[in-house]
């Protein structure tokens, strides 16, 4: 049997966590039955396995380059070079 503390908070059992899959942080809906209260598990996303989220970036990416436009082309003179750049504000 659980016991409620004073911010009104229960503890869920553990047998009963593990039977419905509840795990930390999903959320849960208290629900008035005539003269029970029901509680049923919410219905929000757990967050991915490593796995999943690799293959959702990979998804995410293919598409992204899809849909890209082409790149510029580039010139030969820019007008400025890259030593130029890493020596910019040095003492010469």
């Amino acid at each position: 049997m659980s016991r409620v503390t004073s911010k009104l908070q229960v503890t869920l059992p553990k047998a009963i966590a593990a039977r419905f899959d509840i795990r930390p942080g999903d959320e849960v809906q208290f629900v008035p039955a005539g003269d029970i209260i029901r509680l049923e598990p919410g219905t929000a996303k757990r967050a991915l396995d490593v796995k999943a989220r690799l293959a959702s970036f990979d998804q995410a990416t293919e598409r992204h380059r899809e849909s890209s436009q082409p790149a510029l082309p580039v010139t030969a003179d820019r007008g400025w070079t890259r030593e130029e750049l890493y020596n910019r504000g040095r003492p010469r």
